[in-house]
């Protein structure tokens, strides 16, 4: 069949894309110019120009839609509570490569959409295309297993709504920016005035019951037990309070708007740790207002700095971490996300070992940065280029990162030889000084970037596959 219609067509054909349905065969071709749809056969609702028996389609959104109506495997799904890793891809062209690693996984699902309304702020992308690029990239590698979709990091209702309408089935919410830090360190007598404050109404409560629930109170949790003194109490609720009640606006907005999908909680973003009795807390009490979530992500102890290894003290990590998955066991059983989760392989193995099944593993930039050792082999005078612009651009970029990188540590791109660039990617320095100016890049070398990337695909998929085998195995 695939020598037929290269025959047909002039084309190569993808071999796993090939596919029936309905009596006609649809797959993905690659020529000079791009990749086409093919379809032999019935091709009505599909847009495209008729060559001989064969509509050759270009990879527009209505052909994306009108594709996933014909093949039901490339629409995303929810995937409950099983093992699984979030695959951000900033370019939409790693798809392919982030599928041939997790078929070497077996056991992990996988999220091959994701991104969040910053990240395409940053690429110029849409949550439609973002979810179209994986669904091309699905078809062609022939996926047949679950895979989600995942809005990542969603602030406001507008944007939910924007994520449903693409049809994404997974809503991170991030109410990062009503947490109030500086209750972590602050003393009884303004944490007093600050649980008053709180907004009981929308919390559906009142301070009086609120310490009636956990005063005096003991929690056996597993092995754990846990109590709450009036400083502790008060710190939990004065921290997270806000960020409880727009969780829970957030999640009834969403759930009057879709039907299919679930939900994580993410508080990761913000200056201080979540200890596991203020972890506790805000699920027992999104528990209480009816929220019903997948997976949560608490700021974890130590630093998970953007496409480096954990920096921090491994088995203060392990202790508390422990204590966070019996809380997720207890009050769910849910999964605990790891976010910033790429390259870190110090800790891997303590989550996979202590977590089990209820792990959900999130990474974007690393996949960039593999991309970029890709053009580091293939066209170096473009990495030089890329390479001497985050040179220019890291001071102001990094501004919006948790990042200690030292730009001076990294050698300019003149004092390196041809077969030297990729080392760069070897560096911490190297790594974040990249990973954080990738808008800035995108925006001068986006175009070139991909092309590029098109034209040396099996560089490219060759560089994901090898990272991220590296990043499920410990999870096998």
């Amino acid at each position: 069949m695939i020598e037929r219609l290269e025959q047909l067509i002039g084309l190569r054909v993808y071999p796993r894309s090939v596919v029936e349905a309905d009596g006609s065969t649809f797959f993905l071709a690659r020529g000079s110019e791009g990749k086409v749809l093919g379809i032999l056969g019935d091709a009505a609702g599909f847009e495209g120009e008729q060559q001989g028996e064969v509509l050759l389609c270009p990879l527009t959104l209505a052909n994306a839609a009108a594709l996933r109506n014909q093949l039901p495997w490339l629409q995303p799904q929810p995937l409950g509570l099983k093992k699984s890793a979030g695959c951000g891809d900033r370019l939409g062209l790693a798809t392919p490569g982030h599928i041939q690693a997790v078929r070497h996984a077996g056991n992990i699902a996988p999220i091959l959409a994701q991104q969040s309304m910053r990240e395409n702020a940053r690429t110029g992308r849409t949550p439609q295309q973002v979810i179209d690029d994986a669904l091309w990239g699905v078809f062609q590698e022939g996926w047949r297993g679950p895979w989600g979709a995942d809005a990542d990091h969603l602030k406001t209702t507008d944007d939910v709504d924007l994520c449903v309408t693409a049809g994404y089935t997974f809503f991170t919410i991030d109410p990062g920016d009503h947490v109030d830090n500086a209750a972590h360190t602050a003393p009884l007598d303004v944490l007093r005035d600050k649980f008053q404050a709180l907004p009981w109404a929308e919390l559906e409560d009142s301070s009086d019951d609120l310490r009636g629930r956990y005063l005096g109170q003991r929690f056996e949790v597993e092995t754990l037990t846990r109590e709450f003194d009036e400083t502790v109490l008060l710190r939990a609720a004065a921290k997270y309070g806000r960020a409880v009640a727009h969780t829970a606006r957030m999640y009834r907005h969403l759930a009057s708007q879709a039907q299919n999908f679930e939900l994580e909680v993410s508080v990761d973003e913000t200056e201080t740790p979540t200890s596991p009795h203020e972890h506790f807390f805000v699920a027992s009490e999104l528990k209480r207002l009816g929220v019903q979530w997948v997976s949560l992500a608490p700021r974890y102890i130590g630093r998970f700095e953007k496409g480096v290894d954990y920096i921090g003290d491994l088995a203060q990590f392990e202790a508390e971490f422990v204590k966070h998955v019996a809380i997720a066991r207890h009050l769910g059983p849910y999964k605990l996300s790891l976010h910033s989760g790429s390259d870190k392989f110090s800790i891997y193995p303590i989550i996979a070992r202590h977590a089990g099944d209820l792990v959900h593993l999130k990474t974007a930039g690393t996949s960039y940065l593999e991309a970029l050792r890709a053009i580091a082999s293939i066209d170096p005078s473009l990495f030089r280029e890329i390479l001497a612009f985050a040179h220019e651009r890291y001071d102001e970029d990094k501004a919006t990162y948790h990042v200690s990188a030292d730009p001076t540590k990294v050698p300019a791109p003149g004092k390196l030889a041809d077969s030297e660039l990729a080392g760069v990617l070897d560096l911490f320095d190297g790594r974040q000084l990249l990973h954080v100016t990738f808008g800035s890049a995108l925006e001068r070398f986006g175009q070139r970037l991909k092309e590029t990337l098109a034209q040396h695909e099996e560089v490219h998929y060759a560089a994901l596959e090898t990272h991220f085998r590296k990043h499920l195995t410990p999870f096998m």
